[in-house]
């Protein structure tokens, strides 16, 4: 591993300041990871490397910005030796009837969901092929399924899983690539929603059915201390009671 002067490897997580990102930090950290905390939010983070101790950073990071990955990527090699493993679970769900209206949210989608994820993998490649590492790659449940209303966001998470087979493919053995396709899950990401009714119908689904992020959490660190000769590529999972 790129980290192994150290007894502990290194996980990267973007949009770790909420949700599933922060979950998966407070997950790996006592599976023995150290962990690098990217996102906007730098005092969100900073209370969550303090809360988990020695061996955690606060970085502050926009995905849709890549001279301040390269930035942040130094950092994680100079404090804490490279990274092992890469968690892109930065992310929002601008979802809305498709119009002139929505235009801005529709990029937005695809510079963070899309382009953030191939940005920030690109700039942590080299560390992560250095002995073998891991990438982590959050989509959705509408990775598979399009409805009506949420079709740019739909074609970002489609666009995550093609690409992820095809970069499974491209890195193996060294790297492992894992796909976790999550449903409903209870994150702040409909609070986002710009579009007034689109919002409060999706809120209605989220309080009607959700996974914690703590969940989804629990089976990344699952999939990531299986032995490096067995891949768990991909998981979709939904609360037991969501159709769709």
């Amino acid at each position: 591993m790129s980290s192994s002067e150290h007894s502990s490897p290194v996980a990267v997580i973007t949009g770790a300041s909420s949700g599933i990102g922060a979950a998966a930090a407070r997950s790996l950290y006592p599976a023995g990871y150290r962990v690098a905390l990217l996102a906007r939010r730098l005092d969100r983070i900073t209370s969550l490397a303090d809360e988990l101790g020695d061996g955690a950073i606060a970085i502050e990071a926009d995905v849709t910005d890549r001279d301040g990955l390269v930035a942040a990527a130094e950092r994680v090699k100079a404090e804490l030796g490279g990274a092992d493993v890469l968690i892109n679970n930065a992310g929002v769900m601008l979802l809305g009837p498709f119009s002139a209206d929505q235009r801005d949210d529709y990029r937005n989608m695809i510079q963070v969901n899309l382009m953030g994820a191939i940005t920030t993998t690109e700039v942590f490649l080299d560390q992560l092929k250095d002995g073998g590492g891991d990438i982590v790659n959050l989509s959705s449940v509408a990775g598979r399924t399009a409805r009506s209303g949420n079709g740019v966001y739909a074609a970002t998470k489609w666009g995550i899983n093609g690409w992820s087979e095809s970069l499974r493919q491209e890195l193996l053995p060294d790297v492992r690539v894992t796909l976790i396709e999550p449903g409903v899950v209870d994150t702040e990401l409909p609070t986002h929603i710009t579009h007034e009714g689109t919002r409060e119908g999706v809120q209605k689904m989220y309080d009607a059915a959700t996974v914690k992020p703590e969940e989804v959490a629990e089976i990344i660190t699952f999939a990531l201390t299986r032995p490096r000769h067995l891949v768990i590529n991909e998981i979709l999972l939904r609360p037991a009671d969501q159709l769709g």
